[in-house]
C-alpha cells in the first residue's frame, strides 16, 4: 500500500512510498481510509518528541485521525461489519493513518455520524477525544463552572469551547486578534487577544484551565484559578502519575517527576492542582461525541483539505500555527 512515513526522527524528513499492507489482529477492523487529519502531535512524534513514552519502529507511518469503510475484521470482532463507514484515533502503538490502509482496534473505532462526510469525519476523533478527557473526565466540569480554554481557534480549541457551552460552563479563550469574533461565534463568553491583552490580569477565579500552549503560558495560568482549581495541560511537563499509567520504568516515572515538580510545587502554593493528560483511543467516548455531533451540539471545524500527495505540506501548515480548527488530508478520491 502507499503510505506516509519516515525512516527516522527529524524535523523535515517523511515520504510517500511503498510499505507492507498492515497484519489484522483477532480484535481488529482493517479500514480502507478514505481521509486522515493532521496533528501537532504528528510533527512531535516526527521530531522524537515523544520517543521516550513511545519507541516507535521504523519505518513509521505517521498519523493519528482516520474516517474511512471496514473492508474486513478479525475473528474477534463483533461491533462492526464490512461496509461500515467508521472513524476513529488508532491506539498510540498502532498510529499509521496517513496511509491507504489501516489495521485498528474495535474499541478505538466508532461509526461515522451520519451528518459528515469523511473529511470532516477525519477531524475530529484526537481533538474531541483529547477535549472529552480534560474536561468531562479529568476536571468533570459542571455547569455554572468557569473554564478557560487556551488557543480556542487551534483543533482542541474549537471542539473544547464547544463541549464545555454545552455542559453549561462559562467559557473564556485566548486567540489572536484575526480570529475573536470566530471563536465567540463558537460560544466563547470573554475572548483575550493575546496580541493586545494579558489573560493572567483579565481573568480571575476560575475553576479549570485547559493549556495547550508553552511553559510560560502554563505558568501564568496559575493566577487566573480560584483555590481548589484545577491546571490541566495537554503540552506537559508530564507527570510521574502519566508516566505510571503508561507502564513506564521506575526511571522515567522518576524523571517526569523532576520535569514537572515546579509546576506542581507552584500550583500547590496557589492551592490548585496539575495535571498532564496524553489522550487515548476510546470508541466509548467517541460514540458519546458522535451523539452530540449528530444533535448538532459539536460541529468540527475544517480549515483546510489537501491531496495525499501533498501530506508534507499539510504537516508543515500546522506547524505553522495558522490554521483554524482542523487540516484534513484526503487519502481515497
Amino acid at each position: 500500500m502507499n503510505a506516509f512515513f519516515i525512516d527516522g526522527y527529524g524535523k523535515d524528513n517523511g515520504r510517500i512510498g511503498h510499505v507492507p499492507d498492515p497484519e489484522v489482529r483477532p480484535d481488529e477492523v482493517l479500514v480502507k481510509v478514505y481521509a486522515a487529519s493532521v496533528n501537532l502531535l504528528d510533527s512531535k512524534i516526527r521530531k522524537g518528541e515523544f520517543k521516550l513514552i513511545l519507541p516507535y519502529r521504523f519505518p513509521l507511518v505517521l498519523g493519528n485521525d482516520l474516517a474511512g469503510v471496514v473492508l474486513r475484521v478479525g475473528s474477534n470482532v463483533s461491533q462492526f461489519k464490512p461496509g461500515d463507514e467508521v472513524y476513529g484515533r488508532p491506539q498510540e502503538d498502532r498510529i499509521g493513518t496517513f496511509a491507504e490502509l489501516i489495521s485498528v482496534s474495535q474499541d478505538a473505532l466508532a461509526l461515522k455520524p451520519v451528518n459528515l462526510d469523511m473529511e470532516q469525519a477525519a477531524s475530529v476523533p484526537l481533538v474531541a477525544l483529547t477535549a472529552w478527557q480534560v474536561l468531562v473526565e479529568t476536571a468533570q466540569l459542571k455547569k455554572g463552572q468557569k473554564v478557560l480554554i487556551h488557543a480556542g481557534s487551534g483543533g482542541v480549541g474549537s471542539i473544547a469551547i464547544q463541549l464545555a457551552k454545552h455542559v453549561g460552563a462559562f467559557v473564556a479563550t485566548t486567540t489572536s486578534t484575526r480570529n475573536v469574533e470566530w471563536v465567540k461565534a463558537l460560544g466563547a463568553d470573554v475572548v483575550i487577544d493575546y496580541k493586545q491583552q494579558h489573560f493572567e490580569t483579565q481573568l480571575h477565579d476560575y475553576d479549570v484551565v485547559l493549556n495547550s500552549l508553552d511553559a510560560g503560558t502554563l505558568e501564568k495560568s496559575l493566577k487566573v484559578l480560584k483555590p481548589g482549581g484545577q491546571l490541566i495541560s495537554i503540552s506537559g511537563p508530564p507527570t510521574a502519575q502519566f508516566a505510571k499509567a503508561q507502564g513506564l520504568s521506575w526511571v522515567l516515572q522518576q524523571v517526569m517527576g523532576l520535569l514537572s515538580y515546579g509546576i506542581r510545587r507552584k500550583a500547590r502554593q496557589r492551592g490548585v492542582s496539575y495535571s498532564f493528560v496524553f489522550m487515548r483511543a476510546s470508541g466509548e467516548q467517541l460514540r458519546e461525541v458522535t451523539t452530540l455531533i449528530e444533535s448538532g451540539v459539536i460541529r468540527p471545524v475544517v480549515d483546510r483539505v489537501f491531496e495525499f500527495g501533498a501530506t508534507a505540506q499539510a504537516l508543515s501548515y500546522v506547524e505553522s500555527g495558522r490554521a483554524k480548527g482542523k487540516v484534513v488530508i484526503r487519502v481515497e478520491l
